[in-house]
């Protein structure tokens, strides 16, 4: 292939089956933060509940963000929150499922980081230290290729 040149992935042929991905990442901030966050006094509002609209919304719009993606029916997304103590951080989860020709890993990935993105936001008032990061698939389930669980 010729560089420069892009392709999407034709899956006229392959077969619909049932899908599901897994992925997760974390915020990293001050023990401050993270107190705010779970006391609920950031002047912004409520973080972690618009972080989940924000990643839920993300992965319904993966295909129009990421330029090679097929544009997929989810049939369930989800994203959840842990807050860490040790490690003053907040754990990102997001999994995303569906019938379809092809994955959902990209749905999660781009859910838990726009969550993570959005934590960000709704705190860089009182952290601009914050880094976000370790973003990876735990988990894929369907299609030719079966089972993926990360390490």
């Amino acid at each position: 292939m010729e560089l420069g040149q892009i392709h999407m992935i034709d899956v006229t042929q392959k077969k619909e089956t049932e899908r599901q991905a897994v992925a997760e990442g974390k915020v990293q901030m001050n023990p401050a933060t993270l107190e705010l966050i779970r006391k609920g006094e950031l002047a912004k509002g409520d973080v972690l509940a618009v972080a989940k609209t924000a990643g839920i919304m993300a992965a319904k719009e993966t295909h129009r963000l990421i330029p090679l993606c097929h544009p997929l029916q989810l049939t369930h997304i989800a994203v959840e929150f842990k807050l860490l103590e040790n490690g003053n951080s907040v754990e990102v989860t997001a999994s995303a499922r569906g019938v379809g020709k092809t994955g959902f890993e990209m749905e999660a990935l781009v859910a838990v980081s726009v969550s993570a993105l959005t934590i960000y936001d709704m705190c860089k008032a009182v952290d601009k230290s914050m880094t976000i990061g370790e973003i990876r698939l735990i988990r894929k389930s369907g299609g030719k290729s079966g089972l993926y669980l990360a390490d």
